[in-house]
C-alpha cells in the first residue's frame, strides 16, 4: 500500500520518569540484597536466602532496563527508520525471563533443597530487622513507580488497570517487581515466624517455595505485557475512539475507514488512516486538510510521531476532481 510521506521523526525523548523509577529500584535492591545474603548465611534461613536471590536478580534486571532506556534514545537511521523505541520492550522481556529463571526457579529449588535437607535455624532477630528495612526501601521504590503509573491511570480505574494500560515497560516492570518483593517479604516473615513459633523447620523452606511461585507469576505477567508490545500492540480502544472523532469532525472528510496504530516505543506511536475526502477536492485542498488533521491529532496525542494516509482514497478524490474539472488537472 502506498503512503503519504510522514512528518519528520525526532529521536525518542529521554524518559526521565522511567529513569527515576529504575534508579530508585537499584538503590533499594542493591543494599538489601547484600544484607539479606549476610543474614541468610548467619541464620540459615531458606526464606531469607530466597529474598536475597530475589533482590540480587532485581538489581541486575534494573541495570538491563537502563541499557534498554539508553539504546531506545538513539536517533532513527537507515536500518531503523522508525527509531529504537522497541528496544525497551526487548530488554523488559529479557527481565521477565530473568525473574522466571533466576528469581523464581532458584527460590523454588533452594526451598525444595531445604525441605529435603532441613537445617536448624539460628536466632531470627536479624531476619526480622533486615526484612523490616527491606520493606521500607521496597515500599519507597514501589511508590515511585506507582506515582508514574498514576499518570496513565484513568478516573475510577485501579493500579492493575493502569499497569495494563501503560506502554512504558520500564515503569510497569519495576512496579511488578516491587509488588512481588513486598509480597515476598510478607511471606518470608510469615514463614520464619511460624517456624520459630511452632518449632517446625519446614515453614521456612515452604516460604521460599511460595516466594518462588510469586516470582513466576510476576514473570508471566511481565512476559505477557512486554511480549504484546514487542510484536506491535495497538493503542487502546478509548484512544482509537477519540482519534476517530477527530477525523469524523473534519469538514473535508466524507468517510473514515480503518485507523490502525502500532506502539513503537513508550512515547512513540505509528498511525495509518484510511479516509475518504470530499468529492472534487484539489491537491492543495487535500494537503491543507492533511496538515490540519496532523496538527489536531498531535495536539491530543503527542506520542503519535508518524501519520500515514492511505493513497487509494487520495487518488480516488483526485481522479474525481480531474473528471469534474478537466481544465485544472491534479496530480494523480
Amino acid at each position: 500500500m502506498e503512503q503519504q510521506t510522514p512528518p519528520s521523526t525526532d529521536a525518542r525523548p529521554a524518559q526521565q520518569g522511567s529513569t527515576k523509577v529504575i534508579f530508585a529500584a537499584i538503590v533499594a535492591n542493591l543494599g538489601i540484597a547484600v544484607a539479606k545474603f549476610v543474614v541468610a548465611g548467619i541464620t540459615g534461613s531458606a526464606a531469607m536466602m530466597a529474598e536475597g536471590i530475589h533482590s540480587a536478580v532485581d538489581t541486575g534486571n534494573e541495570l538491563l532496563l537502563l541499557v534498554g532506556e539508553h539504546n531506545a534514545a538513539k536517533k532513527p537511521d537507515a536500518r531503523h527508520p522508525f527509531g529504537y523505541g522497541k528496544v525497551v520492550y526487548f530488554w523488559a522481556l529479557i527481565v521477565a525471563l530473568s525473574v522466571f529463571t533466576l528469581g523464581g526457579g532458584l527460590s523454588i529449588y533452594h526451598g525444595v533443597h531445604a525441605i529435603v535437607h532441613p537445617e536448624s535455624l539460628g536466632d531470627p532477630l536479624w531476619n526480622y530487622i533486615v526484612l523490616g528495612v527491606a520493606a521500607l526501601f521496597e515500599g519507597y521504590s514501589w511508590n515511585v513507580s506507582r506515582l508514574e503509573l498514576n499518570k496513565v491511570k484513568k478516573p475510577g480505574s485501579n493500579l492493575w488497570q493502569a499497569f495494563r494500560a501503560s506502554k512504558d515497560a520500564s515503569v510497569f516492570t519495576v512496579f511488578i517487581e516491587d509488588s512481588a518483593a513486598l509480597l515476598g517479604i510478607i511471606v518470608a516473615v510469615a514463614g520464619i515466624g511460624l517456624g520459630q513459633w511452632t518449632g517446625n523447620r519446614y515453614f521456612d523452606p515452604a516460604a521460599s517455595i511460595v516466594i518462588g511461585l510469586i516470582l513466576v507469576g510476576a514473570a508471566y505477567m511481565l512476559a505477557r505485557e512486554t511480549g504484546a508490545l514487542l510484536v506491535g500492540e495497538a493503542m487502546g480502544d478509548d484512544q482509537t475512539t477519540r482519534l476517530r472523532a477527530i477525523f469524523d469532525a473534519d469538514p473535508q472528510i466524507d468517510k473514515v475507514g480503518k485507523l490502525l496504530s502500532m506502539q513503537m516505543g513508550p512515547d512513540q506511536v505509528l498511525l495509518t488512516a484510511s479516509v475518504q475526502f470530499k468529492r472534487g477536492m484539489q491537491i492543495d485542498a487535500v494537503e491543507i486538510a492533511i496538515a490540519r488533521l496532523e496538527q489536531r491529532v498531535n495536539a491530543e496525542f503527542p506520542e503519535i510521531k508518524q501519520i500515514y494516509f492511505e493513497s487509494g482514497a487520495l487518488r480516488s478524490s483526485w481522479r474525481r476532481a480531474d473528471a469534474s474539472q478537466p481544465a485544472n488537472p491534479s496530480v494523480d
